[in-house]
């Protein structure tokens, strides 16, 4: 195990709050939009779920580390995050099965993070605050140097971001004789997403996030997916138009997170920047068409507009947040296409929101046999 000793890190928001704590994982600095998630397990793949390109992430339970990491868990080729605030960063792990622990993991991948934060005030302060940016060093300590280099990077507002952690190369996965053929477009896929078609005998090939309706075709898809992913949709004009071409194909389309968005802003219904945004485990969505509640998985920074999505002809509300009413779900009015704004493939979390893969599925199934 490599060797480690705490030494002096700070964490500076972009409202001027400093946090004094421990440095973890590599000595440098790093900066990003911090944001929280509240979720009790699954650190690794929020880790490596590429959603979190840019941001800093703040784990609100109290151990991180403790059961190691097991390369079979990612839910990306690498870490995504730019960076941990923890409060335990435990390097010895419990886990038989762990590959290594989070600091070799972390120095592995240039990551660097701060430890030893009481992260309840963090979060406190951020839910206040609202989201803003940060930076964390244990190579700088001087405060007006921090302040300096936080000034200069971007809001997460405007910014397209999906093109960076997209694949690069057209891939395969699953039976290429199956009867499903499902054209996902990769704007920051997530493994488990994919994993899910493959168990229900899809076959899937990711193109990355700049392909057109056009080259997509070409494969004589079935369907297609929309993936999640991060930044800004409305900054997205490449993909607003790929959705809008599916769209008048009326192909079977299913979009998650980011990809719902998109399918919101193909329809005319824009997008906002939250004020915190959803990242947990536990968030409570109805489906209001099956008259249902569902315990969800999510992480998104962006949402629908509420008002827009009620007064629009081209869509009907699906799914509605228990917690603040926003919207979950949409679908197209007399088109072949919905989205939620949660993850049903839940990695981490509940399996609640699963039948949606299986709705989507039977919709393919529908549309063949017309």
């Amino acid at each position: 195990m490599t060797n480690f000793t705490k030494l002096p890190a700070i964490l500076l928001l972009a409202d001027g709050t400093v946090y004094h704590g421990k440095a973890a994982g590599k000595i440098g600095t790093t900066v990003g939009e911090i944001c929280f998630n509240t979720g009790m397990t699954g650190y690794q793949e929020i880790f490596t779920d590429p959603s979190y390109f840019g941001q800093i992430m703040v784990t609100t339970n109290a151990h991180i580390g403790n059961y190691g990491i097991h390369h079979d868990e990612t839910e990306s080729g690498q870490i995504q995050i730019a960076g941990l605030v923890c409060k335990n960063y435990n390097i010895q792990y419990s886990r038989k099965e762990a590959d290594l622990s989070i600091q070799d993991y972390f120095q592995e991948q240039n990551i660097v993070s701060i430890s030893d934060i009481d992260t309840r005030e963090l979060v406190r302060h951020i839910r206040d605050k609202g989201a803003m940016n940060a930076i964390i060093s244990s190579e700088i300590l001087d405060l007006d140097e921090l302040k300096a280099r936080l000034k200069e990077v971007p809001s997460m507002d405007g910014l397209e971001l999906s093109s960076q952690v997209s694949t690069n190369e057209t891939y395969d996965i699953g039976d290429e004789n199956s009867q499903y053929r499902v054209a996902v477009l990769d704007l920051g896929v997530k493994k488990n997403i994919l994993r899910n078609f493959s168990e229900r005998g899809v076959f899937a090939r990711v193109f990355p996030s700049y392909t057109t309706f056009e080259e997509m075709q070409e494969f004589k898809p079935t369907g297609y997916f929309i993936s999640n992913g991060p930044g800004d949709p409305a900054a997205m004009d490449y993909a607003i138009n790929t959705v809008k071409k599916v769209l008048e194909a009326d192909k079977p389309m299913f979009g998650i997170c980011l990809g719902h968005q998109l399918l919101a802003l193909a329809n005319d219904i824009p997008t906002e920047k939250m004020f915190n945004g959803h990242r947990g485990i536990n968030h409570p969505v109805k489906n209001i068409i099956k008259n249902h509640c569902e315990v969800t998985s999510q992480n998104h920074g962006f949402g629908v507009v509420q008002d827009a999505v009620k007064n629009s002809d081209k869509v009907e509300i699906t799914h509605i947040n228990l917690n603040d009413n926003s919207i979950e779900g949409i679908r197209v009015k007399g088109k072949n296409a919905f989205s939620v704004q949660y993850h049903p493939e839940a990695s981490p979390g509940p399996h609640d929101s699963r039948y949606l893969f299986d709705d989507f599925v039977a919709m393919m199934g529908k549309s063949e046999e017309k």
